[in-house]
């Protein structure tokens, strides 16, 4: 067999060329939209649900950090990069959310790539609900595990699929509130489900921390499984304390297993001072605040019923995340412009992000919102509306 003749350097991405005609004709180019830091726009896209990324306290916090510490972590966590801040952060964060334990990783990706595959393996089985966030699917992928992605919220999926697994140990992975349409997983009847099968709980709490449970300790902690042995906690630092980074929260063993083990912590540079030091004043804030994440709830609520009442085919919200429908990609896309234009700015999600094939815009609400930013948004929600929403 001969080699196939060799390409012009200038020619070997060709295919790229290809790759983005066909994302074009669906409807699927993506484009990066920087804001200024004086922008002024009603924002309805980001995550920072209790309005803190912004707060002089946290803000002030990092600025200090940054000065002490320097810009940068300088390295990994079990090299050069593991701060006194980290440390004080994860005692924090595992006395707040009442686990046994956590570990801080530079991201709340990076933290659910860790756990996914330091507690499993190609001597384990994974159940997944198919809904779940894109790096816990790219944790499952690099697991080697068997795998098993099961229909949304199908608790009978999960139970049948935990009890047909071929292998002896077993870890369900799950999204506490899933982030299209901000629908909370069962957690109760999860656990119970694995507790039958002797599997353990992996649940990514990204949406539920600072949102939901007394005080906005979670959804797993408001689910009565905080510092249960057999369930392990991921959370971002990036949306309710509003700076970055993740964190996995555990029993004791499950993070020195993860220090141990998890590729993604061990050679991964340190999360930067300035972000631990400004989620530990987060957190602050939060305790001292403890009404903030009912604020959130009750602005998720209020503009829920405002746009169903407006005739839009909108989600009810379990936390801060609402999504309304758009009827093709092309129209969320251009819904979303608009409404930009009108100095609101709303998310758009559009196959392969979204599992259910359906464009949506996807709204977030923070604690800070006013009547009048709820006014302004279904006001210009719906006058940029396309005809056949």
């Amino acid at each position: 067999m001969t080699s196939p003749a060799p390409t012009p350097p200038e020619q070997t991405f060709d295919w790229l060329d290809a790759e983005a005609g066909k994302r074009g004709d669906a409807g699927l180019v993506r484009q990066l939209r920087p804001r200024a830091a004086g922008d002024r726009d009603l924002d309805l896209a980001g995550n920072d649900y209790l309005g803190l990324a912004k707060d002089k306290r946290v803000a002030g916090a990092a600025a200090a950090a940054a000065l002490k510490w320097g810009a940068g972590s300088t390295g990994s966590r079990l090299v050069t990069g593991s701060l006194e801040l980290h440390t004080e952060l994860e005692h924090e964060l595992a006395r707040f959310c009442g686990a046994q334990a956590a570990l801080v990783f530079s991201s709340g990706f990076t933290a659910n790539l860790g756990a996914v595959t330091a507690l499993s393996g190609h001597e384990s089985a994974i159940v997944t609900d198919k809904y779940i966030h894109a790096s816990l699917i790219e944790g499952c992928r690099l697991s080697r595990a068997d795998i098993a992605a099961v229909a949304h919220s199908d608790l009978a999926a999960i139970t049948h699929a935990l009890s047909t697994r071929r292998k002896e140990r077993a870890l369900v992975v799950t999204d506490s509130v899933f982030s299209v349409d901000g629908d909370l997983a069962p957690l109760p009847e999860l656990a119970e489900a694995c507790r039958a099968h002797g599997a353990a709980l992996l649940v990514d709490d990204a949406h539920g921390f600072g949102v939901l449970g007394d005080a906005g300790q979670g959804a797993v902690h408001a689910a009565g499984l905080a510092g249960a042995p057999d369930v392990v906690t991921t959370i971002t630092l990036s949306k309710s304390l509003g700076a970055q980074g993740g964190a996995v929260l555990g029993p004791r063993r499950v993070i020195k297993h993860l220090v141990d083990t998890a590729r993604s912590f061990i050679f991964d540079t340190a999360l930067a001072p300035a972000s631990a030091a400004a989620a530990l004043a987060a957190l602050g804030v939060l305790r001292s605040e403890p009404e903030l994440p009912s604020r959130v709830l009750t602005a998720a609520g209020t503009l829920a019923v405002q746009l169903k009442d407006a005739g839009f085919t909108v989600s009810l919200p379990d936390a801060a995340v609402i999504s309304v429908h758009a009827p093709s990609p092309e129209a969320a896309v251009a819904w979303a412009a608009r409404c930009a234009e009108q100095g609101v700015r709303v998310g758009c999600f559009r196959p392969p992000s979204v599992p259910d094939g359906i464009s949506r815009l996807r709204l977030t609400v923070r604690a800070d919102l006013t009547e009048s930013d709820l006014d302004t948004a279904v006001k210009v929600i719906s006058s940029c509306a396309p005809a056949a929403s």
